[in-house]
Parts: structure tokens; C-alpha cells; sequence
């Protein structure tokens, strides 16, 4: 028989107790964890190719801090991630091949933009491949999808 033991608490103590659990946010592994050096491995026959980290994390949550480049427009649920601070879009004026330095985001929910040059962190699921978003017409290699982001 299981026994069960019920604990005096307050409710202000129960609320920071519960605050302090990790159920309204992923914990992430450390190796869940990727920077933009480890986006890429090696020149293959068909250009940049995508590192075995990435493969290997691609559909699974995964965090990248950077920066925010300014989105197309103000109500867009999806924005570019830069290793560095972007006054513009980092390919939207040209058609310039894919920079190695970039992920798209897609929002989970809309959040509000921050500015170009303030450290963000990005959490959500990794994808890579060629893909071209059938609402904007925007193609990517690399995203990051039901994602959220806070300053650092």
C-alpha cells in the first residue's frame, strides 16, 4: 500500500515551490545547446554541409543565442537569427547564396521584436533542409520552429 504525505505549506510557499519546478519549460542537455561555429562541418561536393550535430539534433529541442535581424514586417511571425547584429535583412535585397551565418525562426506565438543589436536566446525544434514556406514564399536551410526567445 502506497502512502502518501501531505505537506503543511502556505499558499505563498506552495506558489514558489511550484514556480520552481521545471515543467513550463523544457530543461535542455547541455549538448542540446548550439552556437552558430557548430551549424556547419565541412565543403562537400555540393557546397557547406550541415555538421553531425546538427544532423543528429535536427526535430529535437535545441537553444542558439544571437541576434535578431529587423523582420520584413512588423506583424511576421518568423524573423532571421544572425551570429552578429544585421541592420537589414542579411539576404532579403539579394540573391545571394545562403549565408552560413543565419537561421530562420518560426514563432510558436507572436512575440514582441527586439532590437537589432540585443543578445537573444532562441529555443525550439531544429530542422534543416531546403524548404520554402508556402504562405511567404521564403526559403530556408535552416530553422528553428514553435520557438520562443528572451533577451540575455
Amino acid at each position: 500500500m502506497e502512502k502518501f504525505v501531505l505537506l503543511n505549506l502556505s499558499r505563498r510557499r506552495f506558489m514558489g515551490v511550484m514556480a520552481a519546478l521545471p515543467f513550463a519549460r523544457p530543461v535542455l542537455a547541455d549538448d542540446s545547446l548550439i552556437s552558430f561555429d557548430e551549424l556547419y562541418g565541412k565543403f562537400g561536393v555540393l557546397g557547406l554541409e550541415f555538421s553531425d550535430k546538427v544532423k543528429r539534433l535536427a526535430g529535437k529541442n535545441i537553444s542558439i543565442k544571437g541576434f535578431m535581424a529587423p523582420p520584413l514586417k512588423a506583424e511576421a511571425q518568423f524573423f532571421v537569427l544572425t551570429e552578429i547584429p544585421m541592420s537589414l535583412c542579411p539576404f532579403c535585397s539579394s540573391d545571394a547564396d545562403w549565408p552560413d551565418n543565419i537561421i530562420v525562426v518560426y514563432l510558436g506565438e507572436k512575440q514582441t521584436f527586439v532590437q537589432p543589436s540585443q543578445t537573444i536566446e532562441v529555443r525550439g525544434t531544429l530542422e534543416y533542409g531546403s524548404w520554402k514556406d508556402p504562405e511567404t514564399g521564403f526559403v530556408s536551410l535552416l530553422r528553428i520552429r514553435q520557438a520562443e526567445y528572451s533577451s540575455v
